[in-house]
């Protein structure tokens, strides 16, 4: 599982910045020999066009590298994100290092820039970046606004980008909360079908965690807190034909609010269910 901010900051930038072929457009300043397609995008080698100093493929390079540099509070001052960050006390921004070292560990040495197209205070750059899971590049397209003359890198479309600037410094600090959420619930899901797989191999018994761990059925991290910010637990019925998981927040308010249960019922088919228990366990 990747750390939340990496893989929802892929998500939310994603609104903006795509999986595309460079356009052949008039406006467009597109490399001679730019790939194809996204499955022949290879190692970046650098910008393959002329960049101009303060436009819009320059604000791509600059927010990557200093991505890249771990100048966090740098960077996202070039995106919309801006109201989420400039709030941040430098010990609160320390509490995110690790999500954006993260991003930062993706992003490779040259960013391969090959297009830019402009249309008056609307911009669109197209470069050779990670993709959401971060094992391959592919050409991705990033949109950007010009504002008060400077061009700013949109990472979310109107009503993300209200929210950014309705909740400000809050906005990462409910964003974690909300991913964790959701990924707790995919993982409870993820143990379901893990039990299954392993009950259908075994006679129908089912197992503890690090057993499903081990047969690769169940990522290492689900027996920790530090990435997913959720304690999981799988409780085995004593004859081993049946149990219940749950998922806690590992501190409630800041990690998560909701506590999840997975349990089976007279037809032996999983259910979810979720609710704001004060960070206690759910047992019903």
């Amino acid at each position: 599982m990747k750390r939340y901010i990496l893989s929802t900051f892929l998500v939310v930038f994603s609104i903006s910045c795509s999986v595309a072929e460079p356009k052949n457009v008039a406006l467009a300043k597109p490399a001679a020999n730019a790939p194809a397609n996204a499955n022949s995008a290879a190692e970046p080698k650098g910008a393959t066009i002329p960049i101009e100093a303060g436009g819009p493929a320059d604000t791509v390079r600059a927010f990557y590298k200093l991505l890249r540099d771990k100048k966090f509070r740098e960077a996202f001052f070039l995106t919309n994100l801006r109201p989420a960050i400039e709030g941040l006390t430098e010990t609160e921004l320390k509490d995110f290092s690790l999500d954006f070292e993260a991003i930062a560990g993706a992003i490779p040495a040259e960013i391969e820039i090959n297009g830019e197209i402009v249309t008056g205070d609307q911009a669109t750059v197209t470069a050779n970046l990670p993709n959401d899971d971060g094992d391959k590049n592919e050409i991705q397209t990033i949109k950007l606004n010009k504002e008060n003359g400077i061009w700013i890198i949109m990472t979310a479309d109107q009503e993300p980008a209200k929210k950014i600037r309705e909740q400000g410094k809050n906005y990462f600090y409910n964003l974690r909360i909300d991913t964790h959420e959701e990924e707790a619930r995919k993982m409870l899901e993820r143990i379901s079908k893990a039990e299954l797989a392993h009950s259908l191999q075994n006679g129908g018994v089912c197992t503890d965690m690090q057993t499903l761990i081990a047969a690769g059925l169940l990522p290492p991290d689900i027996a920790t807190s530090a990435s997913t910010g959720y304690n999981y637990v799988i409780d085995l019925a004593s004859d081993k034909r049946s149990y219940t998981a749950t998922a806690t927040p590992a501190e409630y308010g800041k990690s998560g609010k909701l506590s999840f249960l997975l349990k089976l019922d007279g037809k032996g088919v999983s259910r979810v269910t979720s609710k704001d228990n004060g960070g206690k366990r759910l047992t019903k």
